[in-house]
Parts: C-alpha cells; structure tokens; sequence
C-alpha cells in the first residue's frame, strides 16, 4: 500500500468498458512523512476521494481487480481510503 495526495482527474473519452461509471484520479505519491516522491498513479477512486485529500492506494494489479472485482480488468491502482492522519514511531 501506498500514501498519495489526489491531485485531479483523468478524463477519457475512449476507455476500456471497466472503466465506464468510475472515476480515475491523479495521485502524487507522498512519503510515510508527507513529503512529495516526484512519483505519481492514476488509480480508480473506491471512496469518493477529492482534489487534495490524502489517500491510501494499493498499487498492486492483483489486489487491485480484486476490490473492483474484475479479475481480468486492465487496473493497477485502486484507491481504498481516505487518510485522516499518519502516525510514525508509535506502537
């Protein structure tokens, strides 16, 4: 799993039949600390995640299908929460 800052939405006006009805998002990857990667994922939104909200990605195809549930659907990275806030060096 990966943190990420959803920075907008893609728009396609031809895509695969998976992707009609759902919406793909744009997400900055962030450091456990909150820090920008210079990486980034478009990654189908499962929480009706915003511009500048903090979210959790499973960047991981396998796991990803599996929380559509589409086994054989092209996607990489869904997004599965929203973060409120990250704690670091706590047990």
């Amino acid at each position: 799993m990966r943190i990420g800052m959803v920075a907008g939405t893609v728009v396609s006006t031809i895509c695969s039949p998976v992707y009609e009805d759902r919406k793909l998002l744009w997400c900055d990857l962030l450091t456990p600390e909150g820090q920008p990667t210079g990486d980034y994922l478009i990654a189908v939104d499962r929480v009706d995640a915003g511009v500048g909200e903090k979210v959790l990605l499973i960047d991981e195809g396998n796991s990803a299908r599996q929380v559509v549930g589409m086994a054989d659907a092209p996607i990489r990275a869904v997004i599965v929460g929203i973060v409120d806030e990250v704690r670091l060096g706590e047990a």
